[in-house]
């Protein structure tokens, strides 16, 4: 008999868990309280690495490690069975100082990750108040002239990944409802009931939260001591004919990626201003000025759209994986931070093997619901 499962939030969470789920022959029914695939993860920029990986702790780079190895075939079948092309492309990064080149070099190495050590077109003074104002986390040393290079670091193209997603979920038969928020999870004896929801109630033998930065708010007295809140990230959209750069580029929490079609996102800022999806003139501002100072071009190039999204923040960029410890047919994917499109098929694979109960690639203890 196949199993029957409802996915609470349809962003590139909830679209990869319900094509797992199809694939291994379940029954999946998708509920999206707005539109699918149109919060955090249409927002993103689709960097699939974490920006300074150095700079986090294991159990962070562990899952995006894993995540990335992976996909790169992930996305070559979605666009073999749909005929939509996440662009997914190993194109590196150049990290641009301030940074700690020993920890940089100990990490790389320590990961088997590539590293190259190499001059750069931009100028060796870069900072700004207006760069440092992105966020107020201390800094390292900024006296190196050479930019840190990661070569097999690759990108996605966040639209054209959730549009593939959603195409190859209702190819395996998967139900989508769109406009459908869940107002309440019912629970009795242990388990989950039903889910009250703006559409009536829908009841399955296994729930999944992959709610992103609304999952919290959605579980309610059931959340326990889950730790997601959302934070807002402002970006910014330029058009070229051709791309400016040859790779992304980043310094500190600035950074420019070029995609295949001339089209260049400037990203992001990081707000804690709760669900307040705006955007504002003063980070269209600070994020316009600091790009300018690494590409000069922009000065003279209009910007083509700007928009925010709002974050799945948890404390050290940490998700949450796994089942809920009372009730009993209650799982989370959530809680991924900037990181959702990069740990998606890694944080999928750790999700299914708990509800599968297959042994575990990797060490999950500090993704469980607590």
């Amino acid at each position: 008999m196949q199993t029957k499962n409802i996915v609470i939030g349809a962003g590139a969470l909830g679209l990869a868990s319900a094509e797992a789920l199809l694939r291994q022959g379940g029954e999946v029914t998708l509920l999206e309280r707005i539109q699918v695939g149109q919060e955090s993860s249409w927002a993103g920029g689709g960097i699939l690495s974490p920006l300074c990986p150095w700079d986090y702790p294991d159990a962070v780079t562990r899952l995006a490690l894993r995540g990335a190895a992976l996909f790169g075939d992930w996305a070559q079948a979605l666009y073999n069975a749909t005929g939509i092309d996440p662009e997914y492309q190993r194109c590196g990064m150049l990290v641009l100082p301030p940074f700690d080149v020993e920890l940089a070099r100990h990490w790389c190495e320590s990961h088997g990750v590539r590293l190259e050590q190499k001059d750069s077109s931009f100028p060796r003074k870069r900072e700004s108040s207006l760069i440092n104002s992105l966020d107020s986390r201390p800094r390292g040393n900024d006296e190196f002239e050479k930019g840190l290079f990661l070569p097999e670091i690759a990108q996605a193209r966040n639209p054209r990944l959730l549009q593939s997603l959603r195409a190859r979920v209702e190819q395996l038969g998967g139900r989508i409802v769109e406009q459908c928020e869940v107002e309440e999870v019912v629970a009795e004896a242990g388990r989950v009931k039903h889910l009250a929801t703006t559409q009536g109630d829908f009841s399955a033998d296994t729930y999944i939260v992959t709610a992103g930065a609304w999952s919290k708010k959605l579980l309610g007295e059931h959340a326990l001591q889950l730790d997601v809140k959302p934070i807002r990230g402002q970006m910014l959209l330029f058009k070229f004919d051709t791309p400016p750069l040859p790779h992304i580029v980043l310094q500190k929490d600035l950074y420019l990626i070029p995609r295949r079609d001339g089209h260049l996102l400037v990203g992001s800022t990081l707000e804690d201003v709760g669900f307040d999806k705006s955007t504002t003139d003063d980070a269209r501002e600070r994020l316009l000025q600091c790009a300018i100072t690494l590409l000069p071009v922009l000065r003279e190039m209009p910007v083509v759209k700007h928009w925010a999204g709002l974050r799945p923040a948890s404390p050290g960029n940490i998700p949450t994986i796994g089942r809920h410890p009372h009730l009993q047919n209650l799982y989370i994917n959530s809680g991924h931070f900037r990181y959702g499109v990069t740990m998606a098929t890694a944080s999928v694979e750790v999700l299914l093997n708990e509800m599968n109960g297959t042994p575990q690639q990797l060490d999950v203890s500090p993704y469980q619901w607590r």
